[in-house]
């Protein structure tokens, strides 16, 4: 970290360590503020309990069932209500603070809260006992975010924020450690880059730690296709041309031109409607007797601006294989559909409403692992991986990897087949693949119990033995799970009680992890 995101991170510290009041992070897109919230969760200590909120397009009565979930409080979702919530809420905070836990609630992109709930989160600090606040609030956005805290119907709440930091762009020094420092990470080169080509980047960047990871990125791509063994400035420019929007063109001039356009577009049309097409028409409806005599010119200059007849969609000829980045910008390529198909690759059910997301993905004895990694690994894993392309659109293309060809040069997804190179300029370095369950850190399960460990147990075993019970209480220890246990025990020479401790547990995981699962596919 640079020493303006240690000062951030220390002042998050400070919000988690510290009771009462708000604490507000801001910085500008890209500064990194996203990322210091999940090295927060790493540092968490024990005794704190954390709400983390990412979706900030809430109203009040979201954001309380959104905390209760965050927290594992239970509510009846068919009649929630904010009083049910706030009571529930506070419960479940006394109890904490009765056991000597502190719980914080982390807003992130907080600048895209309403008023209403603004106001709902101020009135949240009222929960207290006559010593201490039950809920510490932190409160991470944009800059945007210190104009809506200093707005006049806010002041109780700015009024309540006893730490603020701005997240400040890196500067260029900053910026040239910051890139040396990735390069050594992966054992590479850390003077790849030459130090005008690192001005040049701080220069288009501003200090931006996401716009900086672009541009090395593209810049590393564009090197390795031309063989260059260093990074030029002009390698920088050909990156920021492919990356970035408008790279170094300031149009001063640029009203005038659009109003110049515009008035000559106008004049154009009074002039096609008034004389040309008038004349076009005399030419060819009557060209027998024209009012004019016409020249051979002026004919062969009027029958090039006829447009040409449009082939029927239907009749037409098969059109060319479509290029990579023509197929994978299709817009039905989105996640749900791609999540569709890599559940049918693992040969679970898919919901009638074809809508799948990771929630779901849960519910069917998975989990879904999101990653960055470079081609090897990513080929390592051996398994289908849902990858993400660069995109300029807000939604970004996906495609489900299934398989391999010709050396590795050929990559498979599902029938569609593309050189590795064309995918891999596309390939932004994201992945997303399916994982079965795990049960983390359990002790001992035993039977009659409730907890979440139950519906993992349940989903692990079913992934063994292949049997999917129907149950309205997956989350229950019954005697049918309970007999599938016994089984297990029985058939692997352990002692056969029905609960689940380590050693039975390390038997489970071992037969999960030499399961059939999908693997990708090697094509002659």
């Amino acid at each position: 970290m640079s020493p303006r995101h240690q000062e951030g991170l220390a002042h998050l510290l400070y919000g988690i360590n510290f009771a009462g009041g708000f604490v507000a992070l801001t910085g500008e897109v890209g500064t990194g503020k996203t990322t210091l919230c999940r090295y927060l969760l790493q540092e968490i200590p024990e005794n704190i309990e954390i709400a983390l909120i990412y979706n900030s397009k809430l109203n009040a009565e979201e954001l309380l069932a959104t905390i209760c979930d965050e927290l594992g409080i239970h509510y009846d979702k068919n009649h929630q209500s904010l009083k049910n919530l706030i009571d529930l809420l506070n419960q479940h905070l006394l109890m904490a603070h009765a056991n000597g836990k502190r719980t914080v609630l982390l807003i992130d992109e907080a600048q895209n809260l309403s008023m209403e709930v603004l106001e709902q989160i101020r009135l949240l600090t009222n929960l207290e006992t006559s010593k201490a606040k039950l809920l510490q609030i932190i409160l991470v956005g944009q800059p945007e975010l210190k104009e809506l805290l200093n707005r006049q119907d806010l002041r109780q709440l700015n009024q309540r924020i006893t730490a603020r930091y701005h997240l400040l762009p890196l500067s260029l020094e900053e910026t040239r450690a910051y890139i040396r420092h990735r390069l050594i990470v992966c054992n590479g080169n850390p003077d790849l880059f030459k130090q005008s080509a690192i001005r040049k980047i701080y220069k288009l960047s501003g200090g931006i730690p996401r716009v900086v990871n672009i541009l090395c990125d593209r810049a590393l791509l564009g090197a390795y296709s031309t063989n260059a063994t260093i990074i030029t400035p002009a390698i920088i420019g050909l990156a920021a041309n492919e990356t970035l929007a408008s790279v170094g063109k300031k149009h001063s001039h640029l009203p005038l031109l659009f109003g110049m356009l515009l008035s000559v577009s106008i004049a154009a049309g009074i002039y096609h409607e008034k004389y040309w097409y008038p004349a076009k028409q005399q030419v060819y409806t009557n060209p027998i007797i024209p009012t004019t005599p016409i020249k051979p010119e002026i004919i062969k200059q009027a029958e090039q601006q006829i447009p040409q007849p449009v082939e029927n969609p239907i009749l037409a000829p098969a059109a060319k294989t479509k290029s990579f980045h023509e197929w994978i910008n299709n817009p039905d390529y989105t996640l749900s559909n791609t999540l569709i198909s890599a559940l049918k690759l693992w040969g679970k059910p898919i919901p009638e409403n074809n809508q799948v997301d990771c929630r779901y993905i849960d519910t069917v004895g998975l989990h879904c692992v999101f990653g960055k990694a470079n081609w090897k690994d990513l080929l390592a894993m051996n398994r289908p991986a849902i990858i993400e392309f660069y995109s300029t659109s807000k939604q970004m293309p996906l495609s489900l990897l299934t398989g391999l060809g010709e050396n590795n040069s050929i990559i498979y997804f599902n029938d569609m087949s593309f050189p590795v190179a064309d995918v891999l300029k596309e390939w932004n370095g994201y992945y997303l693949k399916l994982e079965p369950a795990s049960i983390p850190n359990v002790k001992l399960i035993y039977p009659h119990q409730t907890s979440d460990e139950i519906l993992a147990l349940r989903h692990l075993l079913t992934n063994i033995d292949g049997i999917n019970e129907i149950t309205d209480k997956p989350r229950f220890y019954d005697d049918q799970l309970v007999a599938r246990v016994n089984k297990f025990q029985r058939d692997h020479q352990l002692p056969e009680d029905g609960k689940v401790g380590s050693k039975t547990m390390y038997y489970l995981r071992n037969i999960e992890l030499t399961a059939n699962f999908p693997h990708l596919k090697i094509v002659d």
